[in-house]
């Protein structure tokens, strides 16, 4: 989190805790050993010391440069992506069986508006490989705005969970994602993983504090619902730098447990709120919950 933020200060419980030990630094090497990205470190998530010391870590395929420029977002952006590494899926499964992951990972990606199939089929054989060798692994996939075709590739794999962000309200879509992304795509998006295959369980993330009003929110919820969304996380949004969006409001505990509240109220299946909350934040733990 960066100061500046139009004079706001911060709570005090609003306070990153760090705790390295063993599994933290066998993460870190595993991922340089085998020439991967997390999306933990690319993102600067504030959780990244908690997850990887309790063995939790999300992987990013397709490089780690974005073609998107979201003005939330720290991953590095260009017009054009990394080369792919077609050794990328067995090396993300190596990489789950030394870590002696045996329950549950996420997968996620950058943006490749460059390529014609927007990664979706190396996407598909990350799955694929990964789903092969750990037969008992529950895999989420957090993806981009795959069209519906593109879709197709990911949902034939039947990763156990789909997930995809909605980020923020209607009307601040514009000012926050890049203008390759919208509101109503990524609500399209949700809605075709449940056509397409109804047995996979859906899941989609919410920021607070970039001046979202509470009726919008309740807006966007309601919308997730009508899409079918099973699983909902809501987190602060911390500014990763200057450059970054500006944090409009820190909001309370009070206000994170009112929307929990709500969203079970609305018939999510299990809701995560909170202010370090992440999409991918104890996944395993939200999906099992």
């Amino acid at each position: 989190m960066v100061r500046g933020d139009l004079a706001l200060e911060k709570p005090e419980w609003l306070t990153i805790r760090h705790n390295q030990n063993n599994n933290f630094l066998d993460i870190k090497n595993i991922i340089k050993e085998n020439h991967l990205n997390s999306v933990c470190q690319e993102s600067k998530c504030p959780n990244l010391s908690e997850c990887w010391s309790s063995g939790t870590v999300t992987f990013m395929i397709l490089g780690n440069k974005c073609t998107r420029n979201c003005g939330f977002c720290n991953t590095k952006t260009n017009k054009t992506g990394c080369l792919i590494d077609e050794k990328e899926p067995e090396n993300i499964s190596n990489a789950i069986k030394k870590l002696k992951i045996f329950d549950y990972v996420v997968l996620t990606s950058v943006c490749r508006d460059d390529l014609e199939d927007s990664g979706s089929k190396h996407y598909a054989e990350c799955i694929k490989k990964i789903k092969e060798d750990n037969p008992n692994l529950i895999l989420e996939t957090l993806i981009p705005d795959f069209s519906l075709n593109l879709l197709k590739n990911i949902v034939n794999e039947k990763p156990n969970v789909i997930s995809h962000n909605i980020e923020t309200v209607k009307r601040l879509q514009k000012n926050v994602r890049d203008n390759k992304a919208s509101y109503n795509k990524s609500l399209d998006v949700l809605n075709n993983i449940k056509t397409l295959n109804n047995n996979i369980y859906t899941k989609s993330s919410l920021m607070l504090g970039l001046g979202e009003k509470r009726e919008e929110v309740e807006e966007t919820m309601n919308d997730l619902r009508e899409a079918k969304v099973d699983i909902l996380t809501i987190g602060q949004y911390l500014r990763p730098s200057l450059k970054h969006l500006e944090v409009k409001e820190y909001a309370s505990i009070e206000k994170f447990n009112y929307y929990r509240d709500l969203a079970f109220d609305l018939g999510f299946l299990s809701v995560a709120s909170g202010p370090f909350v992440r999409s991918s934040y104890k996944a395993g733990e939200l999906f099992l919950r």
